[in-house]
């Protein structure tokens, strides 16, 4: 049944995550990751459009037209670059820009793509899948150019380096 598949799958994201948000001392991001997951809203689409090797916001959209999910989910969890889109009050036309993304979710957003790489590529993971997802899609995000680089150098650093190094990168170097 999709309910025990998708609560597994929600599962073992948030325990990869978690498991990597220690590896660089975000205890407490770790521990209160993707909670909202849980939430009906998100939750039982999640089950309604389950497939296990993609994300069900995507069989959301592709039936409905947009992820209710997603759109909930986004804007309760800074990992996410698109929580960090806000309305503009120098522009007259009141246009949305992108807000750069402090560096603590900016490291939890790095754990979350690793799981979630992690848990749609199964056997087929490399260090290299998160970075490779990311380039997909790259040229239509709407993000804060400093959040871009320093996200950028994360995933190339981890397709480059590994994840051992890639932690102790970010424990030792990027989160002083």
């Amino acid at each position: 049944m999709n309910f025990f598949a998708h609560l597994k799958t929600v599962n073992r994201h948030r325990r990869l995550v978690r498991r990597g948000c220690f590896k660089i001392g975000l205890y407490w991001q770790g521990l209160t990751h993707d909670l909202s997951k849980y939430s009906p809203t998100e939750f039982w689409p999640g089950v309604k459009y389950y497939q296990g090797d993609r994300s069900p916001n995507n069989a959301q959209r592709e039936d409905i037209g947009y992820s209710a999910s997603w759109l909930h989910h986004k804007g309760r969890n800074k990992h996410h670059y698109e929580y960090w889109i806000d309305y503009s009050l120098e522009n007259a036309d009141g246009s949305m820009f992108p807000v750069a993304m402090p560096d603590k979710y900016i490291a939890e957003m790095m754990m979350d793509r690793i799981a979630a790489a992690k848990v749609y590529k199964g056997k087929d993971y490399t260090d290299r899948s998160p970075l490779n997802y990311y380039l997909i899609g790259e040229d239509r995000i709407i993000i804060h150019p400093e959040t871009k680089q320093k996200l950028s150098f994360l995933l190339n650093y981890l397709a480059d380096n590994g994840e051992k190094e890639l932690y102790r990168y970010i424990k030792k170097e990027f989160l002083k």
